[in-house]
């Protein structure tokens, strides 16, 4: 149960950081945006995860993992900028809403982890809640044009997240999540900073207001590093597969927030497809406990 509790607040750390950064991104570019809260990211993963644990020595077997994931990382960060500035919004949560049958279809791959059938129903009727939490904003949904682009940037970025959910979970198991997130955003950060080192310098820093320093300070505090943190840690408890589930609540949270903060609508439909995003955490979650517990006996 309280790993459950973990990820839901996962969700929510990452729920609320959509309406966050539209406020930053009204000062700042997206390319230096992004670099900035990962350099806040990595300054608390450094700075503040370090002295939460004992750290054990790399282990040689272990790069190849970490090396995957860190890239994972890295990929995701920059497709995602570069795709979402391409395609709708409608596009991108469904894109996004997959990430369960992506990881689902690395484990099976790479031979990492099983897919139980009540998964594979709960990633269903997720699915099917994200599809109607898109048609009720509104959003739309379109493969025309540069869209087609975006979509293949932000397909590629959900499937660098998935091997970087899946890699980071074997991880670990032997190393704490302190330690593994703050490596792997030691090695994106300095990455993404060799790409994005021109946006970010032509940037007038002294003309961003305090709402864009406190936009990128909180995107990379909290759904950036906190939120990686639990979710490496929820993904080794859980499965990869199951605490993918759990990525597609932050629609929900985000529907929410912007409702809240930013005058954004929020109908029936949108109601409708979080009770059935829930429905599927549910199936997937209480068929898990049934087979475990058959297990045991």
């Amino acid at each position: 149960m309280h790993v459950h509790l973990i990820l839901v607040l996962v969700a929510f750390l990452w729920g609320l950081n959509p309406p966050v950064m539209k406020i930053g991104l009204l000062y700042i570019p997206p390319m230096p945006y992004n670099a900035v809260r990962l350099f806040a990211a990595l300054a608390v993963g450094w700075l503040v995860l370090r002295r939460l644990c004992t750290w054990i020595p790399l282990r040689r077997e272990d790069r190849k993992a970490l090396i995957i994931s860190s890239l994972g990382f890295f990929f995701f960060q920059l497709f995602f900028t570069f795709g979402i500035q391409l395609t709708t919004a409608g596009n991108s949560s469904l894109i996004l809403g997959c990430l369960p049958v992506s990881i689902a279809i690395i484990n099976h791959f790479h031979h990492l982890e099983g897919i139980k059938p009540g998964v594979i129903r709960g990633i269903i009727i997720s699915l099917a809640g994200v599809a109607l939490m898109v048609a009720g904003t509104g959003k739309e949904v379109s493969l025309s044009g540069d869209h087609i682009l975006g979509a293949l940037l932000l397909l590629t970025a959900q499937m660098s997240y998935g091997y970087y959910t899946v890699f980071s979970r074997p991880l670990a198991a032997t190393y704490s999540a302190y330690q593994v997130t703050a490596y792997i955003l030691l090695i994106s950060t300095g990455l993404f900073t060799i790409i994005s080192l021109p946006a970010v310098v032509a940037v007038d820093w002294q003309s961003v207001p305090w709402q864009g320093w406190a936009s990128f300070l909180y995107s990379g505090v909290f759904p950036l590093c906190l939120a990686n943190c639990l979710w490496i840690w929820g993904t080794a408890k859980a499965g990869s597969t199951t605490a993918s589930l759990y990525n597609n609540l932050s629609p929900v949270f985000a529907v929410g927030a912007g409702y809240l903060f930013l005058d954004e609508t929020f109908g029936w439909l949108q109601f409708i497809g979080a009770v059935i995003i829930l429905t599927g955490l549910y199936v997937a979650r209480s068929k898990n406990m049934v087979q475990t517990e058959e297990k045991c006996q």
